[in-house]
């Protein structure tokens, strides 16, 4: 049994413990005193607990978010109604899977171990319970690490949905902000809405961005466009192409429409963006952007 499978289980069972407790609110240095009592009831001689103490905290300060994709994931279980094994399994499963390091614990990764511990902790069902709401969710984020499908006769079998998204900047008191919305998974992004009808693509870039994030923009040029696989449950892969513009508003609060997918829509610093966790698609239009900007 790998060290790290080890330190998952431990994890798991902190979590377990402060769960049946409703102790969520315990300060950190009070969980991994939790975490460091049972490692050496448990722990099988693991003289470094490192990984699991990160686990444990990131669990913790992002357990609202984790237990809100959990709702959204599973509709049909409410939070306490799922058993509080499998509870604490999605929570650790979805802490690595959305916020891990994809280079020491790819998705896939994440998926598979969760599992394991539904198989070795939970009840009968666990392990297809656990793989079907963490499958789900990593369906919905384009299934990143998984070969993208290469073969155009199979892309040409599904579905393509056309969008229209932006880069929208907006100039204040001589800094540059970047407008950007968030969405369940943990990610900050790009608006975008789906093209629909046969108005002219700028109007209804320009409409869109109006709807998701309440604000007025003129648009300047096409930035580019990417295309992406997404799964829906009820339509199954679907081809996205977007073609993204660079838009400028005034630095008015965004407003970020009611819908599934977005929970905040934010105005960043340009230097702030660079930090935030972001599909690699999106980097290079904001680059360009920025850099358009500079040069005109």
């Amino acid at each position: 049994m790998s060290t790290r499978h080890i330190a998952r289980s431990l994890v798991l069972q902190t979590l377990f413990e402060i769960d049946q407790r409703c102790a969520f609110d315990i300060s950190q240095a009070e969980a991994l005193l939790v975490l460091k009592r049972i490692s050496l009831e448990f722990g099988e001689d693991i003289k470094d607990i490192s990984f699991a103490e990160i686990l444990v905290k990131e669990c913790l300060s992002r357990r609202i978010t984790l237990d809100d994709i959990i709702v959204r994931a599973a509709p049909d279980w409410p939070l306490d109604k799922i058993g509080e094994v499998d509870r604490n399994i999605l929570r650790l499963g979805l802490c690595e899977l959305l916020f891990g390091d994809r280079s020491q614990v790819p998705p896939k990764v994440a998926i598979d171990e969760a599992i394991e511990l539904a198989k070795t902790f939970g009840g009968e069902t666990s392990g297809r319970f656990i793989n079907g709401v963490l499958g789900a969710i990593y369906k919905e984020m384009g299934e990143p690490g998984k070969e993208q499908i290469t073969k155009k006769v199979e892309k040409d079998s599904m579905k393509h949905e056309r969008l229209v998204g932006a880069v929208v900047i907006s100039n204040h008191e001589g800094k540059r902000y970047i407008g950007l919305v968030h969405d369940v998974f943990g990610y900050w992004t790009l608006t975008k809405g789906k093209i629909e009808g046969e108005e002219a693509i700028d109007i209804l870039a320009i409409k869109k961005i109006k709807s998701e994030i309440g604000v007025d923009v003129t648009l300047t040029t096409i930035l580019g466009e990417n295309e992406y696989i997404a799964n829906k449950p009820d339509e199954g892969k679907v081809v996205k192409h977007v073609t993204y513009y660079l838009a400028e508003s005034a630095h008015t609060p965004l407003v970020l429409e009611k819908k599934g997918g977005l929970d905040d829509a934010k105005w960043f610093p340009e230097h702030e963006v660079k930090d935030l966790r972001m599909y690699d698609d999106i980097k290079p239009l904001i680059t360009k952007a920025l850099n358009f900007q500079r040069s005109n």
